[in-house]
C-alpha cells in the first residue's frame, strides 16, 4: 500500500530512508533545517522542505497532520528531536519511528509518544560483530537476545551436498531462503543442493552459528 511518509532530519540516515522510501513506492516529505541538504534530496523525493521541525507552527502550516508516518532521524541534537517527536505526536501523526542516539535519549522518546524508538548504530555494530566473528557470514539482523537471522556464504564442504544433508535441525538452524544470484527461493526443498556461488539465509541461535562455523 502506498503511504505518505515525512521524514525530518536529512544526515546519511535520513537521506538513505527517505531515498529508500521512494524506491519503494511512497511519497516522502523531506524536511531539515540544512538549505544545501534540501537542496540536494529534492530530485529524489517527492517533496522536499527547509524547516525547523520543532517548531508546530511550522510543521502545521505544510499540514504534516495529515500524514500517517513520520521518521524523526535527528540523534546528534538530542532537544530538537524530542521537539520534532512531540509536535508531529501532538499534530496527530499515527506512526512515529525516532532515531535515538543514546539509552537516554531514547527513553526520552518513548515518554513523549514515539511509537518506536530505533538506535541504528547500536544494531549495525551488532551486525558487524557478527560478521566478523563467524566465518562466511555475509550479513546478520538480531531478533531476540541470542537469535537472529544470518546470510550465510557456504563453505566448501556446503557444496553439492543437499539442504537435508546440512542436518542444520541439530544445530536449532532453519535454513529460510536460498540465494542464487538475483534469484531468491523462499523455504528451499530439502532436496536442493547448494551450488558454488550460493547464499543461504538461516534463522535461529547464535551457538548454532557458531558450531556452523566450527
Amino acid at each position: 500500500m502506498k503511504e505518505s511518509i515525512i521524514v525530518v532530519g536529512l544526515g546519511r540516515f535520513g537521506t538513505a530512508a527517505a531515498s529508500e522510501m521512494m524506491v519503494l513506492g511512497h511519497e516522502v516529505l523531506a524536511i531539515d533545517r540544512d538549505e544545501a541538504r534540501v537542496n540536494d534530496i529534492a530530485p529524489e523525493v517527492t517533496h522536499a522542505v527547509q524547516l525547523d521541525a520543532s517548531e508546530v507552527d511550522g510543521l502545521k502550516a505544510i499540514g504534516a497532520g495529515e500524514f500517517n508516518h513520520a521518521i524523526v532521524a535527528i540523534s546528534s541534537e538530542t532537544e530538537p528531536s524530542i521537539f520534532a517527536t512531540m509536535a508531529l505526536k501532538q499534530l496527530g501523526v499515527r506512526n512515529v519511528v525516532a532515531k535515538a542516539g543514546t539509552a537516554l535519549h531514547g527513553s526520552i522518546l518513548e515518554r513523549i509518544g514515539a511509537d518506536r524508538v530505533i538506535y541504528p548504530e547500536r544494531e549495525m555494530g551488532a551486525r558487524v560483530a557478527h560478521v566478523f566473528a563467524y566465518p562466511n557470514v555475509v550479513d546478520y539482523i538480531d531478533v531476540a537476545p541470542g537469535f537472529g537471522i544470518m546470510m550465510l556464504r557456504p563453505n566448501e564442504s556446503f557444496i553439492g551436498r543437499t539442504v537435508a544433508e546440512l542436518e542444520l535441525a541439530q544445530l536449532q538452524l532453519s535454513p529460510v531462503g536460498l540465494r542464487r544470484g538475483d534469484k531468491v527461493s523462499i523455504n528451499p526443498h530439502r532436496d536442493e543442493r547448494i551450488l558454488a556461488g550460493d547464499q543461504l539465509v538461516l534463522m535461529g541461535r547464535d551457538a548454532g552459528l557458531a558450531r556452523l562455523a566450527q
